[in-house]
């Protein structure tokens, strides 16, 4: 019997595979529900995302999962998106061209000469972007002797990587303000990994020369994706349905408490109630931290000490109900605008049109990010609901609309935080958790990466396949740094 802990994608994944193929697996699940973050929420027949969750993959055996599970439910939808800065939209991926002639032409001016001074820079040997060396470390076993790691080189904070590749004055307007609503915390204390994942690598040169007709314009990969005819959640429902049609078990309200283990191997774990559950191999999906956290007997203190420093950032959701159809053609709009709290706002009957239930209206998501003690945490509903509106109003996005309705939806521990210095911390725990004999971690909250709905699942997927004998390393997916945005 395989053991899985969380049912989202990748909890999902794994039991879909195994349960497929005749192997007996469980899953336990702290909700009520399945799907983590890629659900959907129904209110009164409206229907919005947590987040939004494009379904596109480089990663065959993903797309063909996703395709068996909902066949022709599964849609082809365009794709749009823009930013929205000074009043002002600019496409996003960001194209140079466009966003300098909407820069205007003194604004335009600055980001060339900042630019090339980036560039200059980065030309001059020993000058491309800094970063800096971390000393060697102890890594603590499990009852083996402890090994010494080299010294190690911590990448550049995100405000370096993005000001070397297109100078200060384009990081400053479109990169750092949607960025710092994001994380909280200033962009030089974010790692650089986080542009290196999900910027893509913009050339303006390459740009000019496309707009008048020298060279080959890139191609966009995502100038469509699927989804869902009624949102993610129908997605993981569907794999639910079928996990269970196939001979799996699914456990919701059954939060994972305590992990116990004899030195390298997992016994047993308990659960919320106090019932103990005896394990054979587990597949873990749940947080990281929270992994370390509920080990009995503890993980060493160094390790608890590495994984307790790891952070996420939570997500508030604001769906919001309009009188008026067709508000803006995006499927979402990044808001840099400094003046505004709302980080992302989604159209979602351009997602898909059933998302909506009454013909003649809209349904709108804002997206705010927060931590506990932070006052967007601590707001009321109505409170939320008053600001969303407002600051909807305030992009013109809304126009002569008038919210009817709405819903706030909370969620924390939505983002591991990439901050400066983390990826040692990181690599303790990792090193830890990878001695397990029988324990296999996978997905965005069990590998404390910023995987996407198809990385989280490639993890399960291959978790399955060592279970049988394979030697992937799990750990290597989505450590590529080109974010698979477009192709030139």
């Amino acid at each position: 019997m395989v053991t899985i802990l969380g049912a989202g994608p990748a909890g999902l994944a794994a039991a879909h595979r195994l349960s497929a193929s005749g192997r007996p697996c469980q899953v336990f699940e702290k909700a009520e529900v399945v799907g983590g973050m890629c659900r959907t929420v129904e209110y009164r027949g409206n229907r919005f995302d947590i987040g939004g969750h494009r379904f596109f993959t480089r990663y065959d055996e993903v797309q063909a999962l996703w395709e068996a599970v909902l066949g022709e439910e599964f849609l082809l939808r365009p794709r749009l998106s823009r930013i929205y800065y000074d009043g002002r939209f600019f496409a996003y991926p960001l194209q140079p061209v466009g966003a300098l002639v909407g820069l205007g032409a003194v604004e335009s001016a600055r980001c060339l000469v900042s630019l090339a001074a980036a560039r200059l820079r980065r030309s001059v040997p020993g000058r491309s972007v800094p970063g800096r060396r971390v000393p060697g470390r102890r890594v603590p076993g499990l009852g083996k002797p402890n090994s010494f790691e080299a010294p190690s080189f911590e990448p550049p904070s995100f405000e370096d990587w993005v000001s070397a590749r297109f100078g200060r004055r384009l990081y400053e307007i479109f990169f750092r303000t949607y960025t710092e609503k994001v994380w909280g915390i200033p962009c030089r204390e974010i790692s650089g990994d986080w542009a290196q994942q999900r910027i893509k690598d913009l050339s303006l040169s390459r740009a000019l020369r496309s707009a008048i007709g020298w060279g080959q314009r890139p191609t966009s990969l995502i100038e469509q994706f699927h989804y869902p005819r009624l949102g993610p959640g129908m997605m993981m429902d569907a794999m639910a349905a079928q996990v269970r049609a196939q001979g799996g078990a699914i456990r919701l309200g059954a939060a994972v408490i305590g992990v116990e283990r004899e030195g390298a191997r997992v016994r047993a774990v308990r659960l919320v109630g106090g019932e103990r559950v005896a394990v054979d191999q587990v597949l873990c999906s749940i947080p990281l931290p929270v992994l370390v956290q509920i080990m009995d007997p503890p993980a060493p203190e160094s390790v608890r000490r590495a994984a307790d420093s790891l952070r996420f950032r939570h997500l508030i959701t604001v769906g919001l109900v309009v009188d008026r159809p067709d508000l803006f053609p995006d499927n979402w709009v990044y808001v840099h605008a400094p003046e505004l709290a709302v980080g992302r706002i989604q159209n979602f009957g351009n997602w898909s049109p059933e998302m909506v239930a009454e013909p003649g209206t809209s349904v709108v998501g804002l997206e705010y990010f927060t931590e506990d003690g932070e006052r967007l945490w601590t707001l009321g509903d109505g409170e939320l609901l008053a600001l969303a509106e407002r600051e909807l109003r305030a992009t013109g996005l809304l126009g002569a609309g008038r919210v009817t309705d709405g819903k706030v939806v909370r969620v924390p521990r939505a983002y591991p935080i990439y901050d400066r210095g983390y990826r040692a911390r990181l690599d303790v725990v990792v090193d830890w958790v990878r001695g397990l004999e029988n324990l296999q971690a996978m997905g965005r909250y069990g590998m404390f990466k910023y995987n996407n709905s198809d990385h989280s699942i490639l993890t399960a997927l291959l978790a399955v396949e060592n279970l049988a004998g394979a030697e992937h390393d799990i750990w290597a997916v989505n450590t590529d740094t080109a974010y698979h945005e477009v192709r030139g």
